[in-house]
């Protein structure tokens, strides 16, 4: 059947509608404020394959992970055991698609029924043509420390709960039992248990309005465009590509450590092959498979490389089953990105980062008009305890990013989450009034970007004030010993930092990966996270942008001249360029580098 142009384009529209409405629904249902607050979840429409038909991009991972999900469920269960107001739940890294198991993922069947015949009879019966599914962090799925995060992990056993495949509600109905065992296992249990039942009504309302849909347009016309819709997306991006030069480009990037081995970095190494309108992603020279948490699954891997594709093409492309068509990885077995079961995985981002960055260096060899330097990569910090008011047990758990790197054309953004990271920072407003902590700095950090051409963002510091009880603190995060990389002469960004009471006699640095530190009241928390790497000579950045940001506090006068060569002067409280004395500083500095 095919299905003309502009239906074809309604269609696609009603179905981009479809997934935000029930994104929109899923956070503002959230129990816990990962997902109401720092919104780590989406949502996606699934066609019977557990192909992506249309999904919302929060978080580009989950394009890979929805497919892995939905293929398992299709292994434990025939089409004949999938009815109806059934839901399907796991969070297994290897018998589903989850990156790791605090990323619970819920599908639930959708079934056209047809339109009823007139008179109130019963609705035809229904033929299943698909699923909505989302997925979202818990805060807490048990393990040996709050949050599920464990930095020693040595096996995915040690990270808590995993669920395979399983059948959560029939008929509309969810099982109490495995609500009971779920709830046993986490700290927090009201907060996993509520906003599971949340994705479960996100997901029933994109099964009403995909229904909806089949009944303005027909059943027949809306599966029939899939395909189509696959088809445009296809050669969208394959037409981007055809237009490089044939080639091969190659990039490199070390992780911090995998938790364990605190004095190992864990690289990750990818050759990006270009022939025609296809990419080749090898990664075979990665490192081989970590003792901790650092491991990524090849499912995380091709999502990685689509998010890639769809920053170079189109930020804007729909995003569905044809993207996953171009992409082609090889991975080799037993490395960290193809690890041997039963291989921890919990701090997977980290390595994600890397990977990603080293694609964006690998393909601008074969596409110079586009580049990036390094971001802040991604961090979260954990801090669990029991509330003296309630007697309840908490988890605070945020994401946090720090400075994007310089692009081409742009500087990079300060105090932001960078690439498949895009988890929003939560309110001081709302930590400070749902959990037992204050917090005393939230502010830039000056000179923490890379500079160059085009200046890195900046980091940030948020500083922590344990109040009235003790609690137990983890960090993952990353770049704290290796500095995001700087490009074309751009310099590097700053690295991160953490420390328990600073500057104190009691001040203890906290490594990138570290795991159950007991905190008690008083107790203070400072994280420093990194700024961007830069694009470009510095030299060849303009004055009036470097005055700019010395007036915004981004740059210190002294940086401006020590590595820009702009000479900033200070009077009547304001400042102003020294045009004369830049110009000789400039040529100074240019002499002395040849």
């Amino acid at each position: 059947m095919t299905v003309d142009p502009i239906t074809l384009q309604v269609i696609q529209a009603r179905l981009a509608g479809i997934v935000q409405e029930m994104q929109n629904s899923l956070f503002r249902t959230g129990f816990s404020t990962i997902i109401r607050e720092s919104q780590d979840a989406s949502c996606a429409l699934l066609n019977t394959k557990g192909e992506v038909v249309a999904q919302h991009v929060v978080l580009p991972l989950h394009m890979g992970a929805f497919p892995a999900c939905a293929q398992g469920v299709l292994r434990h269960y025939q089409p004949s055991e999938i009815n109806e107001g059934d839901a399907f739940i796991t969070n297994h890294p290897y018998l589903g698609g989850s990156p790791h198991a605090p990323d619970m993922a819920v599908l639930t069947p959708i079934f056209y029924r047809g339109v009823k015949p007139r008179g109130g009879h019963a609705p035809l019966r229904g033929e299943w043509v698909g699923f909505a599914a989302d997925m979202a962090h818990k805060s807490d799925i048990g393990g040996p420390v709050p949050g599920s995060c464990w930095s020693q992990a040595r096996e995915i056993f040690q990270e808590g709960l995993h669920l395979p495949p399983i059948k959560y509600a029939s008929r509309f109905e969810p099982s109490r039992d495995i609500e009971a065992i779920i709830g046993a296992n986490s700290r927090t249990p009201e907060l996993v248990i509520g906003d599971m039942r949340g994705q479960v009504g996100a997901a029933r309302l994109g099964e009403r309005r995909y229904q909806e849909l089949m009944e303005k347009y027909g059943c027949d016309t809306v599966l029939a465009s899939f395909e189509a819709l696959f088809a445009l997306t296809e050669s969208k991006v394959r037409r981007e590509i055809a237009s490089w030069p044939d080639g091969a480009g190659a990039g490199e990037r070390f992780v911090d450590s995998d938790g364990i081995e605190l004095d190992k970095p864990v690289r990750i190494h990818v050759k990006v092959e270009k022939k025609g309108d296809g990419l080749l992603f090898d990664f075979t020279g990665s490192a081989g498979q970590t003792k901790g948490p650092a491991n990524i699954r090849p499912t995380v891997v091709r999502a990685a490389c689509s998010y890639c594709l769809t920053a170079l093409v189109d930020p804007a492309l729909e995003i569905n089953n044809g993207l996953a068509r171009v992409v082609e990885i090889k991975v080799r077995e037993g490395s960290v990105v193809h690890p041997y079961f039963p291989a921890p995985v919990n701090t997977y981002n980290p390595t994600v980062h890397a990977l990603v960055e080293a694609l964006f260096e690998a393909v601008s060899q074969i596409a110079p008009h586009k580049k990036v330097a390094d971001g802040c990569s991604s961090r979260s910090i954990i801090i669990g305890g029991r509330s003296n008011k309630t007697g309840r047990s908490y988890v605070q758990y945020e994401i946090f990013g720090g400075g994007s790197g310089g692009r081409s054309g742009k500087d990079g953004v300060s105090g932001t989450n960078v690439n498949q990271s895009n988890a929003r920072i939560a309110p001081v407003e709302i930590i400070e009034s749902e959990f037992s902590t204050r917090i005393r700095r939230f502010e830039l950090i000056p000179d923490s970007g890379g500079a160059g051409k085009f200046r890195g963002g900046l980091g940030f510091v948020r500083e922590y004030e344990m109040l009235d009880q003790e609690a137990r603190f983890s960090l993952r995060s990353t770049k704290h010993t290796i500095a995001p990389k700087g490009l074309e002469g751009g310099l590097g960004g700053r690295t991160g930092w953490c420390a328990l009471n600073p500057n104190t006699a009691e001040e203890k640095i906290i490594p990138s990966r570290y795991s159950d530190h007991l905190l008690q009241p008083g107790d203070v928390v400072r994280l420093e996270t990194p700024g961007g790497g830069g694009l470009g000579n510095p030299l060849e950045r303009n004055p009036e942008s470097v005055l700019r940001d010395v007036r915004n506090g981004y740059v210190t006068r002294e940086k401006a001249g020590e590595l820009y060569g702009v000479v900033v002067e200070s009077a009547n409280g304001d400042f102003a360029l020294d045009e004369r004395g830049t110009q000789q500083t400039r040529k100074a500095m240019q002499s002395s580098r040849r």
